[in-house]
């Protein structure tokens, strides 16, 4: 067998980024990846007449990123997404359309703020908002049923937007940060798998890091370290091959630790890193995109629900009252992507094709009205990130749990010691990250963290 210095396991943003820095850096790694790609949570697809992304969509920010910075110093142009949006009802007419739009700017920009204490985002947004009705429009703020299905409204477009399950759920006073810069930078018709290509040294045909080996469809089931002694680190695959190495770097999601770290590590995590892992949130962010002959939309489109056009669908359609945003995507002409959440993502995810297809295409047709006529698409693609076992999940999330905790996620980042105090099993990935979470370059910079503290150990 190869002798390796490091064995990373997962090639996502964290694991492409530590493998590649610790190859050029002189040290031959084994990268371990159970998919059959580089990219985890970022997935580029064809799709119409260019790419989507079923994962990661925008480059959020640009300084400090290395993302953003890769792309520049290889000459990549990127693009800056329109987020701008077009608004429709659900009865197809155009009544107050412009007070929906404007309440949705004032939602955007309450929930930018912080607040000082430890409430829900639900409940920091919602007295703002009932504060800003009785001010403005006294007369809805007396319409009951007006501000409970606006309320709710608001809570889907935050769930879309932190991959939550509720916004009562997550906390007004988390400490994400954002970076200077485009939030909505996109790598447009490159698509996202050219931050991958650049790390592992294979775009434009390049040659790859000669110290680096990959093995995909390659699946982890057990890594064994030693707490004692100078033995290597034993990772264990499900074709029953081993490898070994002084040191591994597990890269994967928090939601498949949160499925096997019990039967992953030996000997088991220690309790405080458990904890970590039982108390981070892990959200879900699904995608349905539809291709078309030629784009009928002029622009992004967001979708108001009425009262009765909620309450009149069956149950076994409810699901498409949680969908209310369409984006379209710079990397094709052709292509929209709706976004779906939670509870909705998971049965979502369990529909036959033909069904969401049908069901979605009726959607839109309602939301355009009598005016506009929606084609049958000519393909259509979705992420499964819950029922994927290598993802389990979208991105994590800070619950209302985590201000008592503001450590958390270092703890779950921590290295594993052996009793000379030589990191062995190193954790990296965007869970580990505590104010960048949930992003590509959070996730980049815990892979570049762990592999420059092994490049600058004089234990390996």
């Amino acid at each position: 067998m190869a002798a390796y210095d490091t064995i990373v396991v997962g090639l996502g943003a964290a694991g492409a980024t530590a493998a590649g820095t610790l190859a050029r850096g002189g040290r031959r790694v084994l990268a371990l990846e159970a998919a059959a790609r580089a990219g985890g949570r970022v997935r580029t697809e064809r799709c119409g007449d260019g790419v989507v992304e079923l994962g990661a969509e925008w480059i959020q920010g640009t300084h400090p990123s290395r993302v953003y910075d890769l792309a520049v110093q290889n000459n990549i142009s990127v693009g800056t997404q329109n987020l701008d949006y077009d608004v429709f009802r659900s009865d197809g007419t155009q009544k107050d359309l412009e007070l929906i739009d404007e309440l949705m700017k004032f939602y955007y920009d309450v929930v930018a703020q912080k607040s000082d204490k430890n409430e829900s985002v639900g409940a920091f947004v919602t007295k703002k908002f009932k504060k800003y009705l009785a001010e403005k429009h006294p007369d809805l703020f007396r319409d009951e049923e007006f501000v409970e299905n606006f309320l709710e409204y608001m809570n889907i477009i935050e769930n879309n937007t932190v991959a939550s399950h509720d916004w009562d759920d997550i906390t007004a006073k988390g400490d994400f940060e954002c970076i200077d810069g485009d939030q909505f930078a996109s790598w447009h018709r490159h698509g996202y798998k050219t931050f991958f290509e650049i790390l592992l040294n294979t775009y434009n045909n390049g040659p790859g890091l000669p110290t680096l080996d990959i093995k995909f469809n390659t699946e982890v089931t057990s890594i064994s370290w030693p707490r004692v002694g100078t033995g290597d680190v034993v990772v264990t695959c499900r074709g029953g091959e081993q490898y070994t190495a002084p040191n591994v770097i597990v890269t994967v999601s928090l939601g498949v630790l949160k499925d096997r770290h019990t039967t992953l590590f030996s000997p088991p995590l220690p309790e405080e890193k458990i904890e970590a892992i039982n108390m981070i949130s892990m959200g879900l962010l699904d995608k349905i995109v539809l291709s078309f002959d030629k784009p009928w939309w002029s622009r992004n489109m967001a979708f108001y629900w009425t009262v009765e056009d909620k309450k009149k669908l069956p149950e076994e359609d409810k699901w498409l009252g949680k969908i209310v945003q369409a984006s379209t995507p710079l990397g094709s002409n052709n292509t929209i992507t709706l976004w779906t959440y939670g509870e909705v993502a998971k049965l979502v995810e369990t529909l036959p094709e033909e069904v969401v297809k049908t069901k979605v295409v009726e959607l839109l047709q309602r939301f355009m009205g009598a005016n506009v006529t929606v084609p049958q698409p000519t393909g259509m693609l979705r992420s499964t990130w819950y029922s994927n076992p290598y993802t389990r999940g979208s991105v994590s999330y800070n619950n209302l749990q985590m201000p008592q905790h503001p450590h958390i996620r270092e703890t779950l980042g921590s290295p594993l010691l052996d009793a000379a105090g030589t990191p062995r099993v190193l954790f990296a990935g965007e869970a580990t990250e505590r104010t960048r979470y949930g992003t590509v370059h959070g996730a980049s910079d815990t892979g570049y963290r762990a592999a420059d503290m092994l490049l600058k150990s004089s234990n390996i």
